[in-house]
This record gives C-alpha cells, sequence and structure tokens, in this order.
C-alpha cells in the first residue's frame, strides 16, 4: 500500500501585535522554545500547556530545529521589546520602594 505524502501547514499564527502564536492557542511560540531549551520535552510542554496538542509542540520544535536563526532573531526582538516596555514602566512607575509603600499604606489603614 503506497500512501500519499501530503505537506502539513505550521500551526503558527501571527497576531494583531505581532505575536507568533501556537495553534489556537494563546500560547507563544516563544514560550515552546524556552521551555526546550531549558531541557523540557515536547511531552512536558504539553503536560504544562494542556491547550496545545502534541503534535503541534513537535511540528513547532521541528521548525525551530530547521530555522533557528530566523527564530533566534524573532526572539531576540521580542525581548529587546519586553525591555523597552519594562523600562517605559520603571520611568512611569517607579519600582524602587514598592514594598515599603505599600506597607506603609497597610499600616495606615483602619482596622
Amino acid at each position: 500500500m503506497i500512501f500519499a505524502i501530503e505537506a502539513q501547514p505550521l500551526p503558527l499564527t501571527v497576531d494583531q501585535d505581532g505575536v507568533v502564536r501556537v495553534g489556537k492557542t494563546r500560547v507563544t511560540l516563544d514560550t515552546i522554545i524556552y521551555a526546550f531549551l531549558d531541557g523540557a520535552t515536547a511531552e512536558e510542554i504539553a503536560q504544562q500547556y494542556p491547550s496545545l496538542s502534541l503534535s503541534d509542540i513537535y511540528s513547532v520544535l521541528g521548525y525551530y530545529l530547521r530555522a533557528q536563526d530566523k527564530i533566534s532573531l524573532y526572539m531576540q526582538q521580542r525581548n529587546k521589546l519586553a525591555e523597552q516596555i519594562k523600562q517605559q514602566n520603571e520611568a512611569r512607575f517607579n519600582p524602587e520602594g514598592v514594598r515599603a509603600r505599600l506597607l506603609a499604606r497597610q499600616a495606615n489603614q483602619p482596622k
């Protein structure tokens, strides 16, 4: 018996913010790749993110292994953007002394 080999599309979509998501979930490509780079197997990733199918995880990991340069560049850009957002937030909301301010607020509340 001969079977037809057909190409399957990657289970990746790009949302309106330019974030790559896996399957029809909110799980990002970054999440899967970082878990894999931290030593997680596809099965462990599936346990951690039950909204993902194991076949989608394997497809994404296979794509990553074939296109590491391209995906690494995407992840660097995402990290750079995250750092910029962090700096903007810290400029607007000073993180220094947050604990002390919260403790003082709590102490001043009526009991």
